[in-house]
């Protein structure tokens, strides 16, 4: 059993985000011209940093792009960042000076060794990041910059700021403005336009929107994409036409209380929850059926594919009900959560 929630109802493409947009274009022609380029995309959870970063992703075409994102139950591993940036292209590390090659293949978990010098793991990162663009180029994409490790952010705020003519771009997704980070470009999301944000709440709807609703959407929300996209899931067609913020429903309320609808439209039997960050659900959990549920850390690329490919399959016919895709997917705030039947022998 599964169910992937974008798909009630439609699903959320990139809104609006011109400004933004033009800014991350620009960086994808520098580095297919040959120049380097380092950017950090700073918003609170939910602005719209990985959507941007999938954007770049998806526009990057003659370009090579690596993804990485931090993960909080990795913070404590030296290079665990490093490590899931640098992975794909271990079979370049052996071109890499005896120096930095043996630092580098240490601090992988590749040879034995005591703890490698940061410097040289630092020197040999940005050596292997323009050895690997030196056949095409190249854009590495960390989101969730706040979650990587220390010795990892410090490795990347190194390379970020001794990119010269690589073509090699690195864009760094954070919630905050950090020390690592200091000095380097910047691009700052704010919340939608009231236009875009409009915009995004008819894209997924299901139903037309009361103005009083709307109004209230996009004022307690700022414009926040996932926000917006949140609060309106789990309401009827009638609560949608008007009458659901009636009262004085606080957001974070209207939220846990969406969160708890899909709950309860779970079959029962055995589940267990996958989240890169379970703790804004836990509340949401009390008294429910799944407060003893057990909980696994995962990371955030694993659920987004997971919920692509289940998308997929209901968008192809495969799947006459949501019930029947493969996996689960709800995105809250800064999480991403997909829920998985447990297999009991």
């Amino acid at each position: 059993m599964a169910v992937d929630f974008s798909a009630l109802g439609g699903v959320a493409e990139l809104t609006g985000r011109r400004t933004e947009r033009a800014v991350l274009d620009r960086l994808i022609e520098a580095v297919r011209a040959g120049e380097s380029r380092a950017l950090v995309m700073r918003g609170e959870p939910g602005v719209g940093k990985t959507a941007l970063l999938d954007y770049v992703a998806d526009h990057a075409s003659g370009c090579l792009v690596a993804r990485a994102a931090g993960v909080q139950s990795e913070m404590e591993l030296a290079f665990a960042g490093v490590h899931q940036l640098c992975t794909p292209m271990l079979d370049h590390v052996d071109r890499l000076p005896g120096p930095q090659r043996d630092a580098l293949r240490t601090a992988l978990g590749i040879s034995p060794g005591t703890a490698p010098d940061h410097f040289l793991v630092a020197l040999a990162v940005l050596s292997l990041l323009s050895d690997v663009a030196e056949q095409r180029p190249l854009i590495c994409l960390v989101d969730d910059e706040q979650w990587l490790d220390r010795a990892s952010a410090q490795v990347l705020a190194f390379v970020a700021r001794r990119l010269d003519a690589e073509s090699v771009g690195l864009v760094l997704a954070a919630r905050k403005q950090s020390d690592d980070l200091a000095g380097l470009p910047e691009l700052v999301l704010e919340g939608l336009r009231e236009e875009d944000a409009q915009a995004l709440l008819d894209s997924v709807l299901p139903a037309p929107l009361d103005v009083r609703v709307r109004d209230r959407i996009l004022a307690e929300t700022h414009g926040n994409p996932l926000a917006m996209l949140e609060l309106p899931r789990g309401l009827t067609p009638a609560e949608l036409a008007g009458g659901f913020f009636a009262g004085t429903v606080r957001l974070s309320e209207s939220i846990e209380e969406s969160f708890r609808r899909r709950l309860e439209s779970l079959p029962t039997g055995s589940v267990e929850f996958i989240s890169t960050d379970f703790s804004p659900f836990r509340d949401a959990l009390a008294g429910t059926r799944f407060d003893d549920a057990p909980i696994i850390d995962a990371p955030r690329a694993l659920a987004g594919a997971i919920a692509r490919i289940a998308f997929s399959k209901f968008r192809q016919g495969l799947a006459v009900d949501p019930a029947q895709v493969d996996a689960n997917y709800v995105r809250r705030s800064d999480a991403e959560l997909l829920w998985r039947d447990i297999k009991v022998p």
